[in-house]
């Protein structure tokens, strides 16, 4: 299913069950794919199977990449359907272990909102842009939707800007300006009967619905296939012969990065990197019928993790960990064209 279908045209418990089915067959990538089957649950309306599916994650002995947005997702569907104590509890262990990825902020912060918790909202929100930005030269792009939402809940609760409010005007992009976007007022124009304010505002909702359609259709990424030094070091082990494809490790994250610089002053849009791990890319040659030696399986592997969800933005936002996993910034590490 694409992510810009009409959710007319979509079978959600049908889509859900796919994914499902899925990620039997791609443990490694079954973490993502267990929650987009429970968003098509939530989207459903069943609620109680998608918060089945968020236990089996949290249960996993594999342990998960994030397990906080794991529990900030159970905690908002569980407030949907009425377990609202627990959604709760589980809302103030998420906030008390003061997650880094900005994603379960987010999510539990609108769940807070959506239920009228201007207040407990706001704080959620402006904990999360203290603990993640600040002495931040630049706000990563994930961390954006935590200074409009905190910008949106100060506007309903009639609050004057303050320096976070001012960051989130510098990052908005979109050509209405967040103090309309986020007027209260608004709302009451759609039931106006003066022809002058409805247009506008139906303008402004085109602008805001082009963008998230923007948002949710970007074209499929052409995805370059990085191998961390461990794994590269076993992948040769095991197959020899792909070192004439990987003479050695450095080599290879030069060649991933002139790669990538080649397509983008190209034009190219929308570039990425996978990461591969052997056990995956050996699953992938054994469903192929074929061998891991063989070197023109290497960008079908790419291009299948990126089909799965797997690929990651290039170049990364400024002051982001460069993609190589040094743990320097990219502008520091591979992003340097001195």
């Amino acid at each position: 299913m694409r992510p810009d279908s009409p959710a007319e045209n979509v079978d959600h418990t049908a889509e859900a069950a796919r994914l499902e089915r899925t990620a039997g067959l791609y443990p490694e990538d079954s973490e993502a794919l267990l929650l987009r089957a429970a968003a098509h649950l939530e989207l459903a309306g069943d609620r109680p199977t998608a918060t089945a599916l968020y236990d089996r994650l949290l249960s996993s002995t594999d342990g998960l990449d994030n397990p906080h947005l794991v529990r900030a997702l159970k905690a908002s569907n569980l407030w949907e359907y009425g377990h609202e104590a627990e959604a709760r509890a589980i809302i103030e262990g998420v906030r008390a272990a003061s997650p880094r990825d900005p994603a379960p902020w987010v999510i539990v912060a609108e769940a807070l909102e959506s239920h009228d918790e201007l207040e407990a909202a706001h704080d959620t929100f402006t904990e999360a842009v203290r603990l993640l930005l600040t002495d931040v030269p630049e706000p990563p792009q994930p961390t954006h939707p935590l200074l409009f939402g905190r910008h949106r809940i100060r506007r309903m609760l009639g609050t004057s800007h303050d320096e976070w409010d001012a960051l989130a005007d510098t990052v908005h992009s979109l050509p209405i300006t967040l103090d309309e976007l986020h007027d209260p007022k608004r709302v009451w124009s759609l039931g106006s009967e003066n022809p002058a304010e409805l247009e506008a505002e139906i303008t402004r909702l085109r602008a805001e619905l082009g963008a998230y359609r923007e948002a949710l259709s970007r074209p499929f990424p052409v995805a370059i296939l990085h191998w961390p030094a461990t794994e590269l070091t076993e992948l040769l082990e095991a197959y020899p012969t792909l070192t004439s494809e990987y003479p050695s490790h450095e080599t290879h994250l030069a060649t991933i990065e002139s790669a990538l610089r080649e397509l983008a002053s190209s034009g190219t849009p929308n570039l990425g990197i996978v990461t591969g791990t052997v056990p995956s890319y050996e699953a992938f040659a054994a469903s192929e019928l074929s061998s891991p030696s063989d070197a023109t399986l290497l960008p079908q592997y790419a291009t299948t993790l990126a089909a799965r969800g797997r690929a990651v933005a290039w170049p990364p936002q400024q002051g982001s960990p460069c993609w190589c996993g040094s743990g320097r910034a990219y502008g520091e590490c591979h992003g340097n064209t001195a």
